[in-house]
């Protein structure tokens, strides 16, 4: 979705009749074997494989092409996993890779190999940053902090990544390598389901949606640049809804400004909040180490229950994030 540079530009008008198919599921349409890639033996062994070889031909791991290693079988399990979230629900669990048979670092090669056969990886920071690891920092997740609310423990509402940047991720992959003490389940919303929801129970807030508000871009910007972005939540594309939301750093941004969000404005969250809570709108489940899961991320809100992790280090919940997309370069901006 191209960026709007000013909060004035005339809004698209939002559909005003709920929509069906594929992208417009609800709970109780989803089960976790249908949403399922399972990794077969021979992929199981490939990967092993390929462990196998790169311990005794070490690579950088953004180095790592798949075209140069044999990965039938891996590759026909992400035509599975792109199936899904082009033709299917938009997202999937993909179980899982043999990660009690390398280390971290081993791992994140083959999630890496295996994502670049879904989609394109590129830069999730300005600096160029290509793996990301998701962790509670300790850190506070304040108004220009630059602190993403990804590096905290707390309960994470429904967003796309990288709502507050021109060019967005398409698709967004989460391996996990170690789950926390207790809490952090997934959770998974269409937002075609959203807006559906909108449109039956506060229709009068759809129009301000697809208005812009400010975000707050996480201090990924350049110094000769505005720190908060101007874009609608929803948008119309390909037939479908898509969205570029993330209501923390929405509510930031009009901190920074100084700025007070208008009634519309506050009316349109409050609505999408209360659909966010409906848990028949959303599936929610529990990812184990070597699992990864990957989202359409215009398509689907993703989101974390607040966890409680372990006192170790060594045992701290432990996620890596990579985002994939074909457009564009692949540097931050795009």
């Amino acid at each position: 979705m191209p960026p709007i540079t000013s909060p004035t530009k005339p809004p698209t008008q939002p559909r005003t009749q709920p929509t069906q198919g594929a992208a417009a599921w609800v709970r109780r349409d989803i089960a976790l074997d249908r949403v399922t890639v399972t990794a077969s033996v021979e992929v199981r062994d490939e990967f092993l494989r390929l462990v196998a070889h790169l311990r005794r031909h070490p690579l950088p791991l953004v180095a790592l092409d798949p075209a140069d290693y044999d990965l039938a079988a891996t590759a026909r399990a992400a035509a599975q996993i792109r199936s899904l979230l082009s033709d299917g629900p938009r997202f999937c669990l993909f179980d899982r890779l043999p990660v009690e048979e390398m280390t971290a670092e081993e791992a994140k090669a083959c999630y890496w190999l295996l994502a670049s056969l879904i989609c394109r990886p590129v830069a999730q920071k300005l600096d160029g940053t290509m793996i990301y690891d998701v962790q509670d920092t300790g850190l506070k997740a304040d108004p220009g902090s630059g602190v993403r609310p990804d590096k905290t423990n707390i309960d994470l509402t429904f967003h796309n990544d990288n709502a507050y940047n021109a060019r967005m991720p398409e698709v967004v992959g989460l391996l996990c390598l170690r789950t926390a003490r207790s809490g952090g389940r997934s959770r998974v919303m269409s937002f075609e389901t959203a807006h559906n929801a909108l449109i039956e129970r506060a229709p009068h807030t759809l129009p301000r949606l697809y208005e812009p508000f400010w975000f707050d871009r996480q201090r990924e910007h350049w110094s000769d640049e505005d720190p908060t972005f101007a874009a609608p939540v929803f948008v119309e594309a390909d037939g479908e809804v898509k969205a570029r939301l993330g209501l923390h750093q929405v509510r930031n941004a009009y901190v920074l400004r100084g700025e007070e969000l208008d009634a519309d404005g506050q009316a349109a969250i409050a609505a999408l909040e209360s659909v966010f809570a409906d848990p028949d709108l959303q599936f929610d489940f529990a990812m184990e180490p070597g699992q990864a899961q990957f989202v359409d991320n215009l398509a689907i809100g993703h989101s974390r229950t607040q966890f409680e992790d372990f006192e170790e280090p060594e045992r701290r919940r432990h996620l890596v994030r990579l985002w994939l997309r074909n457009a564009g370069d692949r540097s931050y901006p795009g």
